[in-house]
């Protein structure tokens, strides 16, 4: 993105809009002469709120100072979501059109106004590239009212259905250590078994969250993230429900957290695999652990696409790289809480992404 210069005075058609809007605390920005109205987005880009607050009682010339940071080629394909005109050309008799939204021009691969789930999957060969080429615009994946309801969640249905969950099963946990009846290798052998005192709580549930992480890595990394062969409708079809609907369109904010219902079939799948591998209450103590990590997990990722964090921050360096994710680096930056992962799987994101142009 380039700054929008101070309109001259002896303007040409619209520029006395352009002050308007901008006097009015409009973030429009131009490059090249096009000029793009970036007012409803601004506050989702990293630093995007601390501008806004610079620009705050200022001149209209002060809007945007300083080179801007490096921008993909999708963020560059996204600007043109804003275009509202050339600068010369403003429309002068028509305020609306600063605010309008550029319709698609109709060469899309699929038809927007239907549900896409049974779209895409016809894609084939140009469904990863179309994928991973982000948009603003909801989207409708199913032509079932009540399906297409399942599939949307609100970030704090999230926090409201499983924290009661996490604090019930921590007591349950807590108290079941306590009666001194938990031992850990007691299938094996009674002599060497190991005691598992209420006070190793804590520890554990620190084990489940710490687990959780390395498996949402996992899980982004390589079923979020897998390449469905070109040939197979299916794979590309659950891929696009796994998680390619959230890059394709990124801020759509009903669609940013797990949904309650194929959550808790999820959830219920690790659960039978801990009690399986560990003794009840051990394994019950690492799952309230790792549940904890998860709704901790889908919080931060709400945050990192909808939030404005203070420049300088730990979140918003997490925005940052989850942006870059997003936007430029699909195959890297598969960290969402942590960056930690990224480091031994080799997977994380150039600091060289995060300079600025010259």
């Amino acid at each position: 993105g380039c700054p929008v210069p101070p309109p001259p005075r002896s303007a040409s058609p619209g520029a006395a809009e352009v002050r308007a809007r901008c006097a009015q605390g409009a973030c429009l920005v131009s490059c090249h002469r096009r000029l793009y109205d970036l007012s409803g987005f601004v506050r989702l880009h990293p630093g995007g709120e601390q501008l806004l607050r610079r620009r705050a009682g200022t001149d209209v010339s002060a809007a945007l100072d300083g080179p801007p940071h490096r921008h993909s080629a999708n963020a560059r394909r996204w600007l043109e979501q804003y275009y509202v005109g050339d600068l010369e050309q403003v429309p002068r008799d028509e305020p609306s059109g600063l605010g309008r939204r550029k319709v698609p021009d109709g060469r899309d691969l699929v038809d927007w106004q239907k549900p896409l789930l049974w779209q895409v999957g016809y894609l084939g060969e140009k469904y990863d590239e179309w994928v991973h080429q982000p948009v603003d615009r909801p989207i409708r994946l199913f032509h079932s009212d009540f399906l297409e309801f399942l599939s949307k969640t609100a970030w704090y249905v999230v926090f409201m259905v499983w924290t009661p969950v996490v604090l019930y099963l921590s007591w349950v946990s807590y108290t079941s250590l306590a009666q001194g009846n938990t031992r850990l290798f007691s299938s094996f052998t009674t002599e060497y078994s190991i005691p598992v005192h209420k006070y190793y709580f804590p520890f554990i549930f620190l084990i489940g969250m710490i687990l959780w992480s390395l498996l949402e890595y996992l899980i982004h990394r390589f079923v979020f993230h897998m390449k469905p062969p070109a040939s197979n409708y299916y794979l590309i079809t659950l891929h696009f429900l796994l998680h390619g609907q959230h890059h394709k369109s990124p801020f759509d904010s009903s669609r940013l957290v797990f949904p309650p219902v194929p959550a808790s079939l999820v959830i219920g799948f690790f659960y039978g695999v801990l009690r399986l591998l560990l003794p009840e209450v051990l394994g019950l103590s690492v799952f309230v652990g790792g549940l904890c990590g998860y709704v901790i997990y889908d919080m931060i990722h709400y945050y990192l696409h909808y939030g404005s964090p203070k420049k300088g921050t730990y979140l918003y360096g997490l925005k940052a790289y989850h942006v870059k994710h997003h936007f430029e680096h699909q195959k890297s930056g598969f960290g969402i809480t942590t960056r930690f992962w990224d480091y031994p799987f080799r997977t994380l994101i150039p600091e060289e992404s995060f300079k600025k142009e010259d």
